[in-house]
Formats: structure tokens, C-alpha cells, sequence
């Protein structure tokens, strides 16, 4: 636990040692944090030189790190050189053909191909030592409370989240939930976090909170089964015993008849709850009803159910009427009604924007940003981050009004300030409103985030590790010219490109593989690229144990072995049901880097998936991101110079983590500020 508050939060709680001399552990420590890219704060410093157990205390706190870039791994290149010395791509297969008597055009039977030809040492003894550079990353870590206190402080910032947290952190909330049973949050905005909470509560025999409709007794059985509590992946639902039975349909019981329309949505999850919850052997009459709905039964018609008859009847102003009861509802078909041609709109939304929570106000202000003209292709991505496309039809609309409102009320919601500063580096960071827009990790951003590099050498790097069969992942990218365009390609078909270098292909991943790519600034002839993770062979992103993305940057004169975990700008898990990861993207501009983040998966095939394969859809994917309008740091501020400073108000510092001193609001903290 110690180590998942550390990646988590890069804070370190307490030692429970006793005081002693540990003041060279801690210049120990110091020194050997900086190799991968990290420093301790002066705190931090200060408690490790003051207690008696500070090496198995400052060995936790490297391994934390350490996991954190994904430099717990050998990462080992099939060019031991690389990135300098990699062949021809055709020269090559002859040199693997050569000693082989007979080849019968499988690359994988080769016993020279896909498998790494040299050790570990072999391949460092080649590389010189990195060359320290003040571009290097640097990121500090601070000293947090006692353990207890990190694991309660945690538990309660997840459980507060007002946005859907990703995957990771709902796993780790439903952890720390069956630890925290006696610890109640203030509020749990999301209906996700509320099922998790009372998964636990549920199996410890406690009350059951904050249940309304039917569709929150679904999720929590889902969680509590060990099910997926978003109830996008159907639920296998274990046996209950007899208390949780009862609790269960206690608590159906007490949901409001008029919501029984939810049930329409999850029938076939309803029936199979039913078959395990026994209704009819408990005296709670509304929750037999629910079921009674879900086998048909019984008729009722969900609010989703009446809007779509107005709109079916052509009655715009019906429907709008209707949604009225439902400000969220109403803010998410903003689009839909003016399209119809409803009466007084803006008016509706004047009246609705008080109760609808922030997040769905930014998705419906991004969504109007980007409706004043049709796309070249409408690029869908779901909660599972699987993308799609399909051509605009759409007509355009004049939403300026509803706009207008929309952001009088985000302005309304800000807090009073005497200044504003906000670090240029996070102006075009996207305010996160999901969790299930990015991916867990270091130093990622959410989907359409930017970011900007330094350095004459970009560097992707994927590692893997598989489970119980062998499995094939390719790094490889798509170069594109200004006008997106094709103009080449990196992967193991083809193994340099004009200042574009791949490591070589991989093939198997018992004991991890590690493959990269390097883009010579100077050299590189593209103005965007967009690296890849195809899955050719064996287990997908989701069923691997261990699958992350990532990139450095660093200087030509440097050196450094392949991998040096100082370079490492950010690391990212790649979770998702795609066969094709698409995590980022680049262009280049003069001197510099500019990256947007992705977090897209592809349908892709079975089996071996190949870049040229899917080129052409990357390129329509690539050029959306790149001319799609996010609700950015930049919006908020904006917003707030809209607003206007006070001067008996405290000054706010917006960055992307807290300093040391304290008092700076993260990117984080603007998702809750404007939920609020």
C-alpha cells in the first residue's frame, strides 16, 4: 500500500520506525532517485535522516518510482546497438534466412528472428553512460502523513471524485473501501463510486446509502459480484446469502415506482438478478414489480422512452418539455432540440443549468464549440476507449445563445480570487471530466491534452509481458505530411525511414519484451506521427500482465542506453478491447515536439494486425484530434478573467502538481472546482 500511494500521489507517508541516524541512507536515496528522474523534498530528506529503518523504508520508495516509468524491467532491444547500426529491413531476413537449411516463409520459425540474440550486459557494455542535461525531467517527491492517514486521505479523494474514475483507481477505491467500512465520505458524487462503497458495505452486513433508482441496486450487485460496476460488460451474479438478499431488495423497494423505466435498459441483467435474489421469498412488494417489468410482465415506460415518442411524433417543443424535469437529460440533448427546431431552447437551459453537474456542462460546452461548421469525419470513442468513424451529416448550428448560458454559469461556479497565475505548460491540458479518457500511469494527460518536448530524439517504447501463451506486440507509426497525407511508415516490415529507427521485432514475452522507435529531429522528414501498438499475436491489451506506453526525449550528444528512466516524459498502461492502440500522437514544429494525447483503441483483427493495415483510418483519427476544440486550462482562464479578481480573495496558482510550498491548484482540482 505503501508503494500505491506513492505512484498515485508522489507522496510518501511516514516511517513507523524508531528515530535513529539514517542520514546517509537518505543521501543514498537522494542520489539514487535522481538516476531515474526523481528528487526528494526537503522534508522527505529531513524524516528519512531521522529514523532507524530508513533502507527498507528508502528501498520502498525506489521500487515505487521505479514502477512508476517502467524502469522495474530489463528492457532489452533486439539491435543491441540501437539506436544506431539497425539494418535494412530485407538484409536482415537474409541474414536470419542464411542459417536456416530450409525456409518455408514464416519469419517466426527462424531461430534468429523475434528473439533477442545477446544479454542484458551485452547491451549496456555497448552503450555509454547518459550524459546529464538540464532538459531532463525532474520530479519531486514530497513527504505525506502516517500510512493510516495516506490510505484514509486516498480513500476519500476517490470516493469524492465528481468525474467517473478509470478502471485502476475504481479497483483500488473498492480495496480501500473493505478497509475504510467506518470512514464516511461527505458526499460520493458518482453513482459508479456509490455501488463500489456499498459492494463493501453489503458483504460487512452494513446500511446500504445513497440508493435511488433501480439501476444503482444493478450496479452494486454487479460490483459485489465482482462484476463490471459501469454494467457495460454483462455481470455474472454470484449466489447471495440470505442477509444480502434481503438488503438488496430492501433497498429496491424503496426506489420511486415512476423510475421502474430503468429496468427497460438492463433487462436481461434484471432476470438473471432475479434468479439469484429470490424476490418472491421476501414481503417488499415494489421490488417483485421490478422484476415483473424485466419479464414483461409488467409495462413501464422509462423517461428516455418518453422523450423519444415526442420526438417520434415530431414534436420538439413536447420533448423539450419533458426534459425539463431532467436538467442533465436536457443539457445532453441541447444539440438534438435545436436541430429539431424546439421554442425558447436557451431559456430551458437557463432555467436547468443550476442543478446539472459540471462535468456535463463542459461536455456540452466542448460539444458546441465544435458544431459551428460539420467535420471531415465524426470520430466516436466509448467508455471502453474504442473508436469508431462515420462521415457529418450533420447541419451546422448556431448554438451561441445556449453557449452563452453555459458559460455564465461555469463563471457563476469559480471561486472568488485576488490573482490568477497558471503555468504555460498546462494551458492546453483538457480539464478531465471522466476518468475513462485516459489511461492509468506517469505523467499522462487526458484525451486531447497537449504537451511539448524538447530534444533532438523522440522515443516511443512499449513493453509487455504475457500470461500464459505467446504474445506478438509491434510498435510501430505512421508518418504523415502537413496535409495528412502518407508519406511512410516505422514498424518490423520496415525498419528505418528518413530519421526514423526501429529497435527490432520481438516475438515472445515470457520474461517481458521491449521494443522502440526513435524520431531524429533533424533527420525526420514527416510533420506528424502516430506510433501504434498492434497486437499480431497471442493476448490482447486486457488479458496480458503487464502492457505499457511510453516515451522519452533526450539530446543526440547524450548517449544513455536505450532506456534511461531520467528521459522518460510519461508512461502509460494500455488497457482496452482493441486490437490496435492508438496512445498519442506528434507534430513537429521547429525545434520542438507537440504531442496530443490519444488514449483510442482500434477494432482491429484476430491475429495479425500489421500498420499498413490501418494507415488510412489513422490518418482521418490524427487529423480530427488535431482540429477538434477541448475545454483546456486555457478556457478556464478565460472564464475566470470573465469573472473578475477580488482583492480581499486568496490568489490561485494553477500547474499540473503541487509544489512543495504547497498552494497551487492542479488540473485535477478544476474538475472538482466546477463540479461543484
Amino acid at each position: 500500500m505503501r508503494t500505491t500511494i506513492i505512484k498515485k500521489t508522489l507522496r510518501v507517508p511516514l516511517s513507523d520506525g524508531a528515530r535513529g541516524d539514517g542520514g546517509t541512507t537518505a543521501r543514498q536515496l537522494d542520489a539514487a532517485l535522481i538516476k531515474v528522474g526523481f528528487k526528494a523534498s526537503r522534508e522527505l530528506i529531513e524524516h528519512i535522516s531521522g529514523v532507524t529503518n530508513a533502507e527498507e523504508y528508502a528501498q520502498d520508495v525506489i521500487r515505487a518510482v521505479k514502477e512508476l516509468v517502467g524502469a522495474q524491467a530489463q528492457h532489452n532491444p533486439y539491435f543491441k546497438d540501437f539506436p544506431h547500426n539497425v539494418p535494412d529491413t530485407f538484409e536482415f531476413w537474409a541474414a536470419c534466412i542464411e542459417d536456416v537449411a530450409e525456409f518455408n516463409g514464416n519469419l517466426l520459425d527462424l531461430p534468429k528472428y523475434g528473439r533477442v540474440q545477446h544479454t542484458y550486459e551485452e547491451m549496456l557494455a555497448r552503450h555509454d553512460e547518459l550524459i546529464p542535461s538540464l532538459k531532463d525531467r525532474m520530479t519531486v517527491l514530497h513527504l505525506g502523513g502516517t500510512l493510516d492517514e495516506e490510505i484514509t486521505r486516498l480513500y476519500l479523494e476517490l470516493a469524492a471524485s465528481p468525474i467517473p474514475l478509470g478502471e485502476d483507481d475504481r479497483t483500488l477505491l473498492g480495496e480501500l473501501a473493505t478497509q475504510r467500512l467506518d470512514v464516511v465520505p461527505e458526499a460520493v458524487p458518482t453513482r459508479e463510486n456509490r455501488a463500489i462503497l456499498n459492494a463493501a458495505r453489503l458483504v460487512a452486513q452494513r446500511p446500504l446509502t445513497g440508493i435511488d433508482t433501480v439501476t444503482d441496486v444493478l450496479r452494486l450487485a454487479a460490483e459485489a459480484s465482482g462484476g463490471d460496476v459501469t454494467l457495460r460488460e454483462a455481470a455474472r451474479f454470484r449466489s447471495f446469502r440470505r442477509p444480502e438478499r434481503r438488503a438488496l431488495l430492501a433497498a429496491l423497494d424503496e426506489v420511486e415506482p415512476s423510475k421502474f423505466g430503468d429496468v427497460n435498459q438492463h433487462r436481461e441483467a434484471w432476470k438473471r438478478l432475479g434468479e439469484r435474489l429470490h424476490p418472491h421469498e421476501h414481503p417488499f412488494e415494489r421490488a417483485q414489480d421490478v422484476f415483473a417489468v424485466a419479464r414483461r410482465e409488467k409495462t413501464a415506460r422509462s423517461f428516455a422512452g418518453q422523450v423519444e415518442m415526442a420526438f417520434a411524433d415530431n414534436d420538439p417543443d413536447l420533448a423539450l418539455r419533458i426534459l425539463s424535469k431532467a436538467p442533465g437529460m436536457l443539457l445532453r440533448s441541447v444539440d438534438r432540440l435545436v436541430r429539431s427546431g424546439a421554442s425558447n431552447v436557451a431559456e430551458a437551459v437557463a432555467t436547468a443549468v443550476p442543478d446539472v453537474s459540471g462535468r456535463v456542462l463542459v461536455s456540452v460546452l466542448e460539444h458546441l464549440s465544435n458544431r459551428e461548421k460539420p467535420d471531415t469525419a465524426r470520430v466516436f470513442a466509448n467508455r471502453s476507449r474504442k473508436v469508431w468513424i462515420a462521415d457529418d451529416a450533420r447541419p451546422a448550428i448556431d448554438a451561441a445563445a445556449i453557449v452563452e448560458v453555459v458559460e455564465a454559469e461555469l463563471v457563476r461556479r469559480l471561486p472568488d480570487y485576488s490573482s490568477l497565475t497558471v503555468d504555460p505548460e498546462v494551458l492546453d491540458v483538457v480539464v478531465p471530466m471522466s476518468g475513462t479518457a485516459t489511461e492509468d500511469g506517469f505523467g499522462v494527460l487526458p484525451r486531447g491534452s497537449k504537451l511539448w518536448l524538447e530534444g533532438d530524439a523522440l522515443r516511443f517504447f512499449v513493453h509487455w509481458r504475457q500470461k500464459s501463451k505467446r504474445t506478438d506486440y509491434d510498435l510501430s507509426a505512421v508518418l504523415l505530411n502537413e496535409k495528412f497525407e502518407f508519406k511512410g511508415q516505422v514498424s518490423w516490415t520496415n525498419l528505418k525511414e528518413e530519421g526514423a529507427f526501429h529497435s527490432g521485432d520481438l516475438t515472445d514475452a515470457t520474461h517481458g519484451a521491449t521494443e522502440f522507435l526513435d524520431l531524429h529531429r533533424d533527420a525526420f522528414g514527416a510533420k506528424y506521427v502516430v506510433p501504434q501498438v498492434n497486437v499480431y499475436a497471442g493476448e490482447g491489451f486486457d488479458d496480458v500482465a503487464e502492457s505499457t506506453f511510453g516515451f522519452m526525449s533526450r539530446d543526440l550528444d547524450q548517449m544513455g542506453q536505450p532506456f534511461e528512466p531520467s528521459t522518460v516524459r510519461a508512461r502509460s498502461s494500455m488497457r482496452g478491447k482493441g486490437k490496435v492502440a492508438l496512445p498519442v500522437m506528434f507534430e513537429r514544429q521547429g525545434d520542438l515536439w507537440f504531442g496530443t494525447w490519444l488514449h483510442l483503441y482500434l477494432r482491429g483483427n484476430p491475429w495479425g494486425n500489421r500498420v499498413e493495415q490501418n494507415r488510412d483510418l489513422v490518418k482521418l483519427i490524427a487529423s480530427a484530434a488535431l482540429h477538434r476544440r477541448y475545454f483546456t486550462v486555457r478556457r478556464i482562464e478565460e472564464l475566470f478573467e470573465r469573472k473578475g479578481s477580488t482583492s480581499d480573495s486568496t490568489a490561485i496558482h494553477i500547474g499540473l502538481a503541487r509544489s512543495e510550498s504547497g498552494g497551487v491548484t492542479t488540473v485535477a482540482d478544476l474538475g472538482n472546482m466546477l463540479s461543484d
